[in-house]
């Protein structure tokens, strides 16, 4: 659900500048002065949405469209090829990702809506409110590139740009370019193409750049930053199982996993996946070490069919499991859990552990089905001794691959730069799709328009006739984006 608080400093916030905004208008003082004040400044504003518009960027747009004009004519046709592409590919995808949520509607199978390429998101619901700034902030550069694209192809083509302005509409912020209609009217539809194209194009270019930078940040944070020595904690859930005085805490750098080797966070996920498919491991300890001077519990049944012999509840023992040496008689013994794994070879059988220091035997703790005991080595601590489900270790901590080379760097630099880099990648990515689907109201209905005229002049010569075609395709692709839309909502909001 959506967290209350955020929830209700939206709507005080909105009905705040509202209700200004009334007053103000009706006050026979100072409405004039008031809107006089908001033309100047290019603001405009009604119920949940703030929109402002200025000229100040029109001469950077200009400079940008007289750059290597032999260059920006080849880059604007390969976002043309681009764009068009993109407009039956964003259909293919959209009818794939219905499909996959109507699928999804009729299974409980998680994995199938983790497979859609498009999900709705919404703030405080699927997206976390941790992640907030990096959303908004994400989404505002995607929308301002994407209308630097509309811009600089628009004064290519000899089309006045009126004016750039960005808005927020509840909490989405965008951005938009104010095109003269009248000079869009007269270019012919392929140059109307190049313009309509632009912004998809600089979309997926931004993609790439984030892609590109997301690999390539290793190499920039070379001087500043370690990678490959081990994935670095920079956050612990309080309260979780990873979280004490033996557990983990920030700045720690996880090293092992058991016997799995740890150098970054793939390492890590893909040691924690691993040890919770793979049969519980096993602890060499001499038999001598096996005394019976240690509380030897009386072995009893879990509802699920494994033994347990630890009845109080210690939160130092822990039941293991050993074949009696020179029988064939398994043994269970409530043990001092720490004592018996620290600095031991694992084993799978009594085979398997060295006895140059005299017989050894081969102890397994007595776990439930999907529980499982892990030693995290996070070196020169001594390791943290876990026990439980090892997805919920997997989220009671956040690691990233950069260990700082010197005190005063700060450990989440590393990690707001993977996370922003992440954000920008999808929603520009998403931009990129969304807008090229053929729709009312989006650049895909333009698009739609030009490649019409640009290809059928010449086949259908009545122009009415085109525009009807023109028009029912897009019927069918915005109610192709509804249906995704709506259904992604309810999957979001009801499940």
């Amino acid at each position: 659900m959506i967290p209350v608080p955020l929830l209700v400093c939206v709507l005080a916030g909105w009905c705040a500048v509202y209700l200004a905004d009334t007053l103000l208008r009706s006050s026979p003082t100072h409405r004039i002065s008031y809107e006089s004040w908001l033309a100047r400044r290019g603001l405009m504003l009604s119920p949940f949405h703030v929109r402002w518009q200025t000229t100040i960027f029109n001469r950077l747009f200009a400079y940008c469209a007289r750059i290597h004009p032999q260059a920006l004519y080849l880059w604007f046709n390969s976002g043309l090829v681009f764009g068009v592409v993109a407009m039956f590919a964003s259909v293919v995808l959209l009818v794939k990702t219905l499909q996959q949520t109507l699928a999804q509607m009729t299974t409980d199978n998680p994995r199938i809506g983790a497979q859609q390429a498009l999900q709705v998101v919404i703030p405080g619901v699927n997206l976390p409110t941790s992640h907030l700034a990096y959303f908004f902030l994400a989404l505002l550069l995607s929308g301002v590139i994407h209308e630097l694209g509309h811009a600089v192809a628009a004064l290519r083509e000899q089309v006045r740009v009126n004016g750039f302005g960005m808005f927020v509409f509840v909490v989405y912020p965008g951005a938009f370019v104010d095109l003269f209609t009248t000079h869009l009217n007269i270019v012919s539809p392929t140059q109307q193409l190049r313009i309509f194209c632009a912004g998809v194009w600089h979309n997926f270019v931004l993609c790439v750049v984030a892609l590109a930078f997301l690999f390539l940040l290793p190499l920039f944070l070379f001087p500043f930053y370690a990678s490959s020595a081990g994935a670095l904690v920079t956050e612990v859930a309080q309260g979780s199982a990873a979280d004490g005085p033996r557990g983990l805490s920030a700045g720690d750098i996880v090293t092992a996993l058991e016997e799995c080797p740890v150098t970054g966070v793939e390492d890590w996920n893909g040691c924690l996946s691993h040890l919770a498919d793979v049969q519980q491991t096993g602890y060499c300890v001499p038999a001598a070490r096996l005394q019976p001077s240690w509380a030897h519990g009386r072995a009893f049944k879990r509802l699920d069919g494994t033994m347990d012999c630890c009845s109080n509840n210690s939160l130092t023992d822990l039941c293991f499991s050993y074949v009696k040496p020179h029988t064939s008689e398994r043994e269970y013994a409530c043990m001092p859990v720490r004592k018996m794994v620290t600095g031991t070879q694992v084993c799978r059988s009594d085979g398997d552990c060295d006895a140059h220091a005299g017989p050894a035997v081969c102890v397994t703790p007595s776990l439930q089905n999907q529980t499982r005991f892990i030693r995290v080595a996070h070196p020169p601590e001594a390791h943290m001794l876990f026990v439980g489900y090892p997805p919920h270790l997997q989220h009671a901590v956040s690691l990233t691959n950069f260990v700082p080379r010197f005190g005063f760097l700060h450990l989440d630099l590393p990690v707001f730069l993977e996370t922003f880099c992440k954000y920008v990648f999808s929603l520009s990515g998403a931009l990129a799709v969304v807008n090229s689907v053929p729709c009312f109201a989006l650049d895909g209905q333009w698009m739609l328009n030009a490649f019409v005229e640009a290809t059928l002049a010449g086949v259908v010569a009545d122009r009415h006739k085109r525009e009807l075609m023109g028009f029912f395709l897009l019927l069918a692709g915005s109610a192709l984006l509804a249906a995704n839309v709506a259904l992604g909502l309810w999957m979001v909001t009801a499940r």
